[in-house]
């Protein structure tokens, strides 16, 4: 035999009795450790070749893990199990009743050595790189980017929806939003399968299909992303996580509905308003002007009405970023706080805590605020509220749901509010919609035709010369949508279209009288120069902002 070969055999018996040392040691630690738990009182588990699934890895975050030593092994529905080096640990029974709070899911706690903390710890870095577990989900920039790139066109985010993990599914449909420029996401289960849906310039369009198959184990995912109970899957439920766009952290409100076929899954994205400036809105003439005049007011009450979805909150930010100033504090009531704003103190209203707009608005009186913002009035109580801080020195904003400007004031006689209170309280009401805006590269001219034509000029007969707003339909250039791949089927973005009731000797006879109706406030507010919502509508038309359909 010759010396190299003994050399060979002789280092491949070391490294084998080497292996067998390691092992015995191995061995020894583990039984240390499972006395060590028995004296304890913890159960014992070794973990070096468990199998783990990053469901149950990510109950955890890594930077937890590794500052408590602790982690999650083992998780479904209705129990989790963690790992710890030291399960006795003040830090470990506050992470275990944090995630039953959280999941109301049942935990348990198990002694390790240091052998399975390391081989597990490793597990970690096999993770995507998308979710990091702080208070809340963060979906990271980098995570979103790659998805958007590989986001084209619908057929692309189908393809890569089948192809998917159950892990990525959160952050796939939530890069798909931002590449198509959507406020909301819809998942919703029906007979067949399971729907995507996009709101885009408030449409919504449907986007991919999934199979009914995975419903379970998604519906299982979007809850534990928005933080909500897992195992409840009857009663709605309201969660939240955070995306990253840009370096900015974007947060998501998460909403569930149980349906026939299974629950709703409902994501709005609230990125932070862009462009709020109060000259930017599209209230125009004469209107912008009164409503300068309102905001700068030292008191009285200034209202945003409309429907869901028709840019109120805009609105009232927009009024806000206008007043915010180092002199002046402004407190807002919100349900929830959608936007956050610098120099602004924003509280949430909680119910589920017996903190509502009503008891809010008092504690907030008590604060000393020069301005106010509630985020709705639903109720008299909260309307008595408001009233009174407008009466007594304080600028309110708020919102309520009315068809029309006109219709607000019916509406909170209908509350119960007194009518000599409410008269001297109100400055103005805008009422409000968002129309979708004609795509500048591809609209298209167009002739009206006859019913259209007469049905402009009914609407625009009505324009009272006080608005100091002329209209000449011979004059008007009148467009449609085209369709390129810069648009949306010959839209892009939302334009608003307002009409904006100033409280005036008229209006507040009307309100002390016996009967208040609707239509003569209307006529009231009309006769002194305010441009109803569908004269601003065809009138933004003719200058080939828009539609008339849309209008």
């Amino acid at each position: 035999m010759s010396e190299s070969t003994l050399n060979i055999a002789s280092s491949g018996a070391a490294a084998a009795l080497q292996k067998k040392l390691q092992q015995v040691g191995v061995k020894q630690r583990e039984q240390a450790t499972a006395t060590q738990a028995a004296q304890g009182g913890f159960p014992y588990i070794d973990l070096t070749h468990f199998p783990i699934t990053q469901e149950a890895l990510l109950v955890v975050p890594e930077e937890q893990a590794t500052k408590l030593k602790t982690f999650c092994f083992f998780s479904t529905s209705e129990e989790f199990r963690l790992a710890s080096l030291n399960p006795a640990d003040v830090g470990v029974g506050d992470l275990l009743h944090h995630i039953e709070e959280r999941t109301h899911a049942h935990g348990s706690v198990y002694q390790i050595s240091e052998e399975s903390f390391k081989v597990v710890m490793e597990r970690y870095k096999t993770l995507p790189k998308i979710l990091e577990f702080k208070d809340q989900v963060t979906i990271s920039e980098e995570g979103l980017k790659q998805f958007r790139a590989a986001i084209q066109d619908k057929a692309a985010l189908q393809k890569l929806l089948a192809e998917a993990t159950i892990t990525d599914v959160v952050a796939i449909v939530t890069a798909a939003a931002l590449q198509m420029k959507s406020s909301d996401i819809h998942v919703e289960a029906e007979e067949k399968g399971i729907v995507v849906r996009l709101r885009v310039d408030g449409i919504l369009q449907e986007a991919a299909t999934i199979p009914k198959e995975r419903w379970k184990q998604m519906i299982a995912r979007f809850k534990l992303v928005g933080g909500l109970k897992i195992n409840v899957d009857s009663v709605p439920q309201d969660g939240r996580f955070t995306i990253v766009e840009e370096g900015k952290k974007i947060d998501v409100r998460l909403s569930t509905l149980p349906t026939v076929y299974g629950e709703s899954v409902v994501m709005r994205i609230l990125k932070p308003l862009a462009n709020v400036e109060f000259e930017g809105l599209g209230i125009r003439g004469r209107a912008f002007e009164q409503l300068k005049e309102q905001v700068t007011r030292p008191n009285g009450m200034i209202i945003a009405t409309g429907p869901t979805g028709s840019g109120k909150t805009t609105t009232l930010y927009s009024i806000l970023t206008k007043l915010n100033k180092p002199g002046v504090k402004i407190i807002t009531l919100e349900d929830p706080v959608e936007y956050k704003m610098e120099g602004i103190n924003q509280s949430q209203v909680d119910p589920s805590k017996d903190y509502t707009f009503a008891k809010g608005l008092k504690s907030l009186l008590r604060q000393d605020p020069d301005i106010c913002m509630v985020g709705e009035i639903r109720d008299l109580e909260t309307a008595e509220i408001a009233i009174q801080a407008a009466l007594t020195g304080h600028l309110l904003i708020s919102t309520i749901h009315t068809n029309s400007a006109a219709g607000a004031i019916p509406r909170f006689l209908a509350m119960g509010v007194k009518p000599f209170m409410l008269a001297p309280a109100l400055n103005a009401v805008i009422g409000q919609r968002l129309l979708r805006k004609l795509c500048e590269k591809c609209r298209k001219p167009l002739q009206l035709d006859e019913a259209a034509a007469k049905k402009v000029q009914e609407t625009m007969s009505a324009l009272s010369p006080a608005s100091g707003t002329t209209f000449d339909i011979a004059k008007a250039t009148w467009f449609g949508p085209g369709g390129c791949e810069a648009c949306n089927n010959g839209y892009k973005g939302r334009v608003g279209v307002y009409e904006v009731l100033i409280m005036n000797k008229d209006i507040e006879k009307s309100i002390l009288g016996e009967k208040v109706s609707e239509y003569d406030i209307q006529d009231l507010a009309v006769k002194q120069g305010m441009v109803t919502m569908a004269q601003d509508g065809i009138l933004k038309a003719a200058e080939g902002i828009t539609s008339l359909e849309e209008v």
